[in-house]
């Protein structure tokens, strides 16, 4: 299960939280952050909606650090407010229709 959300104009204060957790270098900062998309997830998810995010539209994503003892991932999606919305789009999107074949059953 994905918890997804989207910060538009994020403030300095959040965007530095975020520059200091990602797993890149800290000190470098994508070109665009007018929104930030946060899709945290298990391990095969993130990866794939990493996939997903930089194939579908123009966004920067990073894998943000830190310690959840259900072992989940986070990432920020950075870019454009209509690119970060487009990508959360296709990762939730794909995300249902992954769901929608795992419950069903063909007997």
């Amino acid at each position: 299960m994905l918890d997804v959300r989207i910060i538009k104009t994020p403030s300095k204060g959040t965007i530095d939280i975020l520059m200091r957790r990602k797993g890149s270098d800290h000190n470098t900062e994508p070109e665009c952050i007018d929104a930030v998309g946060l899709v945290q997830g298990k391990m095969i998810e993130m990866v794939c909606a990493s996939d997903i995010a930089e194939k579908a539209v123009g966004v920067t994503v990073e894998d943000i650090k830190g310690s959840c003892p259900q072992n989940m991932i986070l990432l920020a999606i950075f870019g454009d407010t209509a690119s970060v919305e487009s990508a959360i789009h296709e990762i939730t999107c794909d995300a249902k229709e992954r769901k929608s074949h795992v419950n069903s059953k063909t007997y």
